[in-house]
């Protein structure tokens, strides 16, 4: 399946990365409502406005789009530490991490409650990605958690028991947002609410190191 000969006037590694763009989004989306089972590429095809023949030309079945969907979220995700890399300060780069995580909650409940169904039914899905993608990752993160630790930069906490802390929390306002609005009169949280719950996480999760 070529790509849309309207666009012929663009490189095609940027129309490529656009189609997927949009295929990826409603695949998010569909999944998010319907799950991996429940979910078709007839579904997908029509959310993203394209032909059922498009998605399988880009992402060749129903499971390579839905672990890309899980890949795009999670690397979202990890991305969003970048401050822990070089980062002197646990502090600042504590407050960057988890106001990013918040962030991506706030932006992307879709994908975050994808993730979280994929866990919940034992990631079967994603065991090579958790191993080859995501470990890595924790175990750089303990290092460096462990370095301020020993610098006295930060309480002794456990670093993986910290770091899942963080993740409960802010995916909470993406995977639990129904419970939220319920607990909330009805009403989605607003703009200034969720700054304001941003701002009470990133003091707890700094208080629990002792910043």
């Amino acid at each position: 399946m070529p790509d849309n000969p309207q666009n012929t006037d663009r490189p095609k590694g940027a129309i490529r990365q656009e189609n997927e763009r949009i295929i990826l989004s409603a695949a998010e989306d569909v999944f998010s409502e319907e799950g991996f089972r429940g979910a078709s590429v007839g579904m997908i095809a029509e959310r993203a406005g394209v032909p059922k023949p498009n998605v399988y030309y880009y992402f060749g079945s129903k499971e390579e789009l839905y672990k890309r969907v899980l890949e795009d979220i999670c690397a979202a995700w990890l991305d969003s530490a970048g401050e822990f890399d070089d980062a002197a300060d646990p502090k600042a780069a504590l407050t960057a991490y988890v106001s990013a995580k918040m962030d991506l909650a706030r932006a992307r409940p879709k994908g975050s409650r994808v993730w979280a169904t994929e866990m919940t039914r034992g990631a079967e899905h994603l065991s090579a990605y958790l191993r080859d993608a995501v470990d890595p990752w924790v175990k750089a993160r303990e290092a460096t958690l462990m370095r301020w630790i020993n610098a006295g930069k930060m309480a002794a906490v456990d670093p993986r028991a910290y770091i899942f802390m963080i993740w409960a929390t802010t995916q909470h306002y993406a995977d639990f947002e129904a419970q939220i609005t319920h607990l909330n009169g009805g009403k989605p949280l607003s703009d200034s609410d969720f700054a304001a719950k941003k701002a009470s996480v990133i003091a707890m999760v700094l208080a629990a190191a002792g910043l």
